[in-house]
Formats: structure tokens, C-alpha cells, sequence
């Protein structure tokens, strides 16, 4: 079964969520567990939260992806920005229990000029003390595009975090279409020799879910900005190899394409009909 769905607002709750999703064909979905540009998150409603749970059991949604907003940075070089993005991931996925065995994702972060392999180190002590043994949340890794002094676009950086660390059945990675063409990853021309490369350096057994998106920009700009399906450089047929693949096609798919919800329903339709 093809699980496709798209990014949503969280300000009205998960049932919410769960209901907007199956509107626009849907069967999973993707929210920032708190403002992207801020730290701060609404309290849990518990009673939501049991009403969503027990929509997506009726309704078909096995899974959904939350998103850590976009000022985690866990690598950064202020002492006080590390602690906020660790003091931000342990709280998540404490939250996320409320809803478990799902996904959260993350950017892992920029190293500000003090290089890659510092950067790495403190990504995984990061995740090391927000991690814990009973959690039932997978944390991915997302592939990034490498701009500036981003970690994580070349596929060896996830890999040297993933070895740091310690609870690594608790880890994953989401690979995201626009970041790889962006990073220099010809997914439009070869993506069985990238699928391979990802293979080899990091596994693909470690892939739990992929953002599907088309890109502004040409191989290797490094810049992600993200288009709309079949308007950008990557267009429709990649990304239907991507998502017909078959070391793909059973993972979760979430669009993060320029849209308003009728725009999402109307690629969402068009996915499934390429992709059945």
C-alpha cells in the first residue's frame, strides 16, 4: 500500500490533522511539533490525542512524521543553542509517547565554521543524552542539500553519526528528493548508482520515510529550494522512480512542495495514480 501524504498545520490538534489528511486522500502526514522558527509548544491534549488515535486506527493511517522545528541545531558553536536543541529533542520525544511508534525527524544541524567532523561529534552527543532505552519513536536523519556549513549532505556524515550513536535501533534516516539533486545526487539520471552509494555508506535498511520534492535548482546547487511536482528540474517521472523503487516503494512519502491544501490534494492524486 502506497503511504503518501504532505505536511499539515498542528495548531488545531491531531484529530484535526488526521481528519485534514484523509480530505485530501491521504493515509499519512508530516507537522512541526512546535513553531519552526521558535521553541515554544502548545500542551498536550490527551483527549485529542486519543480521538486521533483511534480516527487513524479507523481510518487507515499507520503512521505519521513529526517534524522538529528549524532552530534545532545541535552542532552549533554557541554552548547555550546546543542545550536548547537537546533540552527541544528530549521534550519531543517525551511528547511523542503520546502517540507511539511513530517517526520524528531532523535537520541535524550546522557547524558554523568549526568543521564536519566537530560538527558530527556533537550531533551524536546530542542524540545521545535526548535518546532513551523505552522510547518508541524512531529518530531519522534527513539527507540535506550541504548548503553553507550544513552536516549531513554527503551520505558518509550520516553514517559517521549514526556510528556515535548508542542506541542506534532508535535511529533511521529520511531522505528528501530535493536536498539529494541539491547535494550533488543524480536521482533524475541514476538512481539505482545513488541508491547504491546510500547503500553502501549508510544502508538502506535505515530508510523510514522520504520527502518527496521537486527542486528550484540544478544538480549540485546546494542551495534547497523546494518546487512544486513536475515544475522543477527533478520533474514527474523521477519522482515517480523514487517512489516505484523497489527498495522505496513500502516507505512512508511526504510532500513539503510550495502548496495550500488544495494543491497538495491535487499531487496527491496525481501520485497515486502514477505510482498504483
Amino acid at each position: 500500500m502506497l503511504l503518501l501524504g504532505c505536511h499539515l498545520s498542528a495548531a488545531k490538534g491531531y484529530e484535526h490533522m488526521g481528519r485534514e489528511a484523509a480530505s485530501i486522500g491521504a493515509n499519512t502526514f508530516q507537522f512541526f511539533t512546535r513553531n519552526p522558527r521558535g521553541g515554544s509548544a502548545k500542551a498536550l491534549d490527551l483527549n485529542d490525542v486519543a480521538r486521533y488515535r483511534d480516527f487513524a486506527l479507523q481510518t487507515g493511517i499507520p503512521v505519521m512524521l513529526a517534524h522538529a522545528p528549524y532552530t534545532l541545531n545541535g552542532c552549533s558553536e554557541d554552548e547555550k543553542i546546543r542545550r536548547f536543541a537537546m533540552e527541544t529533542m528530549a521534550d519531543d520525544l517525551r511528547r511523542m509517547e503520546a502517540t507511539p511508534g511513530n517517526l520524528y525527524n531532523f535537520h541535524p544541524g550546522s557547524h558554523v565554521g568549526q568543521g564536519v567532523e566537530t560538527g558530527i561529534a556533537l550531533i551524536a552527543q546530542m542524540l545521545n543524552r535526548a535518546l532513551f532505552p523505552e522510547m518508541t519513536t524512531t529518530v531519522l536523519l534527513e539527507t540535506m542539500a550541504g548548503k553553507g556549513s550544513e552536516v549531513g549532505g554527503r551520505f558518509e556524515e550520516l553514517r559517521e553519526i549514526l556510528d556515535r550513536v548508542e542506541l542506534q535501533e532508535k535511529m533511521g534516516v529520511c531522505l528528501d528528493t530535493c536536498h539529494l539533486n541539491d547535494a550533488g545526487y543524480d536521482i533524475a539520471g541514476d538512481l539505482d548508482g545513488v541508491l547504491t552509494a546510500f547503500d553502501k555508506a549508510v544502508g538502506l535498511d535505515r530508510v523510514r520515510a522520504v520527502h518527496i520534492n521537486d527542486s528550484k535548482n540544478p544538480l549540485g546547487a546546494r542551495k534547497d529550494r523546494h518546487e512544486k511536482i513536475g515544475e522543477g528540474t527533478l520533474g514527474l517521472e523521477a519522482i515517480v522512480r523514487v517512489m516505484t523503487h523497489p527498495a522505496l516503494r513500502d516507505k512512508p512519502f511526504y510532500l513539503e512542495t510550495p502548496n495550500e491544501l488544495e494543491g497538495y490534494a491535487r499531487e496527491i492524486a496525481l501520485l497515486k495514480e502514477r505510482c498504483a
